[in-house]
């Protein structure tokens, strides 16, 4: 009976740290994800206040939408330049996941803060294109759909996993039909990708939040702290995502253009 007790309070203990370990780990995913938006918001702010001047006294090379547009302005909207801001995040993605793997995790954790810089600067347009309240506004809509889905990902008991596949396949969809777009300047179209695109990034929160738990949950008794901490900075990134692309589709449906 000792035997037995001794059993059940040793996988009982295993239990209650495997609890905690989650906890920690979830913790520094979505503190990542969050410190990653906050660098966000600051470049496209910073580069939309520099880009950006109603002084016409200053070093103007443009106007546009009742706004003036500095040489930095210039630079970054209205010239070739902006196909390469417009694209950098997405080459910048692709790069990091193939090569964290051969990364420490303290170096993948900076190359995600300078990541999310860059998707700053490539999101700063938003300050020219739409009013400050209505992006307050859409960024207040995205953050509590997303906390409602990814606490709903963590709690259900429901296997998602097959989502992911269908989910992926949409993703690629809506990136061709964004690229064709941009030739084809087709209105019912961005409608329909931006209807596409919320949905996708909504199932793909709670599907990437279900996936983060179960991974870690899989690997925890190895306890290989570099493999967790490299592994919190992907579910950080994918979240980060997946908020970045909601908010972004909400905006084109709900935000008021200046």
């Amino acid at each position: 009976m000792a035997d037995v007790n001794t059993i059940r309070t040793s996988a009982g203990t295993r239990a209650a740290a495997i609890d905690e370990g989650l906890r920690a780990h979830m913790n520094k995913v979505y503190g990542t994800m969050s410190v990653g938006m906050l660098i966000t918001f600051a470049a496209a702010w910073a580069i939309s206040g520099l880009a950006v001047t109603t002084d016409p006294s200053a070093a103007v090379a443009q106007m546009s939408n009742g706004k003036y547009l500095t040489a930095l302005g210039n630079a970054l909207y209205a010239s070739p330049l902006k196909w390469v801001v417009m694209f950098a995040p997405l080459a910048f993605v692709f790069g990091f996941s193939a090569t964290i793997n051969r990364m420490s995790a303290a170096t993948a954790q900076v190359v995600f803060y300078a990541f999310a810089a860059t998707m700053g600067v490539s999101l700063s347009s938003i300050f020219i294109v739409f009013t400050g309240y209505s992006i307050a506004q859409v960024f207040l809509i995205t953050a509590i759909a997303f906390a409602g889905l990814s606490l709903w990902g963590y709690t259900t008991k429901k296997d998602i996993s097959a989502w992911g596949s269908f989910l992926i396949m949409g993703v690629i969809g809506l990136i061709v039909a964004s690229i064709a777009n941009i030739w084809l300047q087709s209105g019912a179209l961005m409608y329909a990708v931006s209807v596409l695109g919320v949905l996708i990034f909504a199932g793909l929160t709670a599907y990437d939040t279900q996936k983060i738990k179960t991974e870690y949950l899989a690997h925890a008794h190895q306890g290989d702290s570099e493999w967790l901490g490299k592994a919190a900075i992907m579910g950080a990134l994918n979240l980060y995502l997946d908020f970045i692309n909601m908010f972004m589709f909400l905006l084109q449906l709900l935000g008021n253009r200046e």
